[in-house]
């Protein structure tokens, strides 16, 4: 197991400083900040972060989501989904003659919905969700495309049929290119938002994921934090799919309570028991890299306090396992 930072969209020289500074082997960025005018990143582009980041001695570790414009009509089932599985297909490919080997991605054509952020420990701001607070959108909202099917409600099992289409036709690029795929869960996890239908926001939807399309390049972006908000088992849903090989990566982030009302909070004081999840990711041979991710915003914070905080603790959880455990 090793520790990276990400979830930031430019590899700045600052942020490379940062993770310098914070001993981490690497970094991830999510929804890089890169070209995309023909639907798809570039091999240049590409070559280029991963080279920026090598000459600072680090890894550049995963990609995380490309823009939802990319793929919306594909997780949808909408006209013009051929061209963006085609595009999709060619970003991976691209990925993999960069070098980068990993590609987090998720199944939310209407993105991550939050409530209105709230206060948490010493009045660090921390998002939120509650389900009573929900104004219930057409599906106009969230993706661009939505517009033109207002009113209509997409059931599970399109969803899955879309879904299912789309792996048939990315894995086998994806096991040619050598790039893995990880699948982030829903967030929040509820059965529909937005008239969307989700598929995973519980744990037996992975499993059918990694069923319907068999690879070994087809796993999980395994959010702790969205596990905890689904409800209890979090740890016992490591054992299961780092036992069979099936956790890519990690983010390591918890909160207090589960659907239909939580909030995120500092790592240590949620829900699940941290020494234990760290143990149970040592047992099942877990040996990808961890990352913070959604920290609360701490007083005077340019982002940098909370993520500070947050990899520091996972850093010395890590090192506390592996040595003693």
């Amino acid at each position: 197991m090793r520790v990276a930072i990400g979830q930031f969209s430019e590899l700045t020289d600052e942020r490379l400083t940062f993770a310098e500074q914070l001993g981490v082997s690497g970094v991830q960025l999510n929804t890089p900040a890169i070209s995309g005018e023909r639907g798809y990143w570039e091999y240049s582009d590409l070559k280029s972060l991963k080279d920026k980041t090598e000459d600072r001695g680090l890894r550049l570790e995963a990609l995380e989501n490309v823009p939802i414009h990319f793929y919306d009509k594909a997780m949808l089932g909408l006209p013009g989904c051929d061209q963006q599985i085609e595009n999709y297909q060619t970003t991976i490919a691209n990925m993999g003659k960069a070098g980068i080997p990993i590609l987090g991605y998720h199944w939310m054509p209407n993105g991550v919905w939050r409530t209105p952020s709230v206060s948490g420990r010493g009045g660090a701001t921390v998002t939120s969700f509650d389900a009573d607070l929900i104004d219930v959108q057409p599906l106009t909202a969230g993706t661009r495309t939505l517009d033109i099917l207002e009113g209509v409600t997409i059931s599970r099992s399109e969803m899955w049929d879309n879904y299912i289409r789309f792996m048939e036709a990315v894995v086998p690029v994806a096991e040619e290119s050598g790039v893995k795929l990880a699948l982030h869960p829903d967030d929040p996890p509820v059965p529909m938002l937005g008239g969307v239908a989700r598929l995973f926001y519980e744990p037996e939807g992975f499993q059918r994921a990694l069923d319907v399309v068999p690879s070994p390049n087809s796993g999980l972006d395994f959010c702790m934090g969205c596990f905890s908000e689904m409800g209890p088992g979090v740890v016992e849903s490591i054992r299961h799919f780092g036992s069979i090989d099936k956790i890519f990566y990690v983010h390591f982030r918890d909160v207090q309570g589960h659907v239909p009302c939580f909030q995120e909070c500092f790592i240590g004081e949620g829900n699940v028991d941290v020494i234990d999840a760290m143990r149970t990711l040592k047992e099942v041979g877990f040996s990808g890299f961890i990352i913070d991710d959604h920290v609360p915003t701490m007083v005077s914070d340019s982002n940098y306090s909370g993520r500070a905080h947050a990899t520091g603790y996972i850093t010395a959880l890590v090192d506390a396992v592996m040595k003693l455990c």
